[in-house]
């Protein structure tokens, strides 16, 4: 019998706790941070860090007069997906809506999300041959602010774009691109996971038939000739389809699970092959650096260092800001909006500021 995903697994994202603090004694997200850095032995170098101040500065400078992210190619064609990817990386940085040195920018941001949020729940345009891949980020994203402000403004949208997500799920656990009832894929799956985990550890109500279901879909993609993930059942294993895997059955608490440690394993293989790895490169890595944090210990010390390297080598520089060009992506078109966000975000996940990052 196949194991569902745990009901109450041991805390990813510790909101409770957070809660709790806040309750007691509000402090700044980078003092939360600070005091889960301790825990861990990677931390942020003094070069690291110049980099990720340099990035947010990059991406302050490139957000709309609508508070949003994306003006050119795909980019601007994918506003609301490059808005939550841009507010996840601030908050990586320890900045809220009105909190750091960005808080104004994160506001901004979060602001233009909810505008955009329908009576229905939809976020966007509905007809959108990708939509649920922007409907997925933007809730992660709100899921994300409304775990750390709790503001009611936040949870109101938030439970509209939860909804969506419940009723379109398949027969066989999964979602698609659009927000009905029919195919699945491990890509769009995924980000649905991450999203309910992310809204039902912030508090919000989320069917535990639904995560167990998505559990088993995401399991059925597993090959057993690689130790890898395929797009959807019996086709080809991949690096971003593993990554993206592995990170959401720690979401939903099978930390322990044998596939997680395979895959796990086949990242490394596949990052070890020289020219191997770069379809999807950049979306792979959004979800391959907190996978194996949540490892932890030596893989996740290795990772890290490793990843780093690659992000320092390829980083532009641009006075005081630094940026990031999608080099090493084969296949869909992203940018340098896309690229920044997720490579500053994977460098400032050792300050632990975003909940999403906390074991």
């Amino acid at each position: 019998m196949m194991p569902t995903a745990n009901p109450d697994p041991r805390p990813l994202w510790p909101v409770l706790i957070l809660l709790l603090m806040l309750a007691v004694s509000p402090l700044p997200a980078q003092e939360r941070g600070a005091a889960q850095e301790g825990r861990d032995a990677v931390t942020v170098d003094a070069r690291t860090e110049e980099v990720i101040r340099g990035s947010l500065r990059w991406l302050a400078t490139r957000q709309n007069p609508n508070g949003s992210w994306g003006s050119t190619g795909e980019e601007a064609r994918r506003r609301i997906a490059m808005t939550g990817y841009a507010l996840i990386t601030f908050m990586a940085g320890g900045h809220l809506p009105g909190e750091g040195e960005h808080g104004r920018t994160v506001t901004a941001g979060m602001q233009f999300l909810l505008d955009q949020v329908q009576a229905d729940g939809v976020i966007g345009d509905r007809n959108d041959g990708q939509y649920m891949y922007s409907h997925g980020i933007a809730t992660i994203a709100l899921a994300e602010l409304y775990g750390q402000t709790r503001s009611p403004a936040i949870k109101q949208k938030l439970e509209r774009l939860i909804r969506i997500i419940v009723s379109s799920q398949n027969n066989e656990g999964g979602w698609r691109y659009r927000p009905v009832v029919r195919d699945a894929d491990i890509s769009v799956t995924v980000l649905q996971v991450v999203s309910l985990r992310a809204a039902k550890n912030a508090g919000l109500e989320v069917p535990q038939a639904t995560i167990d279901q998505a559990v088993k879909y995401v399991k059925r993609c597993y090959d057993q000739r690689t130790g890898g993930f395929c797009y959807q059942p019996g086709s080809g294993a991949g690096f971003a389809r593993t990554s993206a895997a592995i990170y959401s059955l720690q979401v939903c608490g099978l930390y322990e699970d044998p596939l997680v440690k395979k895959g796990s394993e086949y990242l490394f293989s596949v990052m070890a092959k020289k020219g191997e790895g770069k379809e999807w490169w950049t979306y792979g890595h959004f979800y391959a650096a907190p996978a194996q944090y949540m490892i932890g210990g030596e893989t996740w010390e290795k990772w890290y260092r490793d990843i780093k390297t690659i992000l320092l080598e390829d980083v532009k520089t641009q006075g005081d800001q630094f940026y990031w060009e999608p080099k090493r992506d084969r296949g869909r078109e992203v940018g340098n909006v896309y690229c920044t966000s997720i490579s500053t975000m994977i460098l400032a996940m050792p300050y632990h500021y975003l909940p999403l990052y906390q074991r």
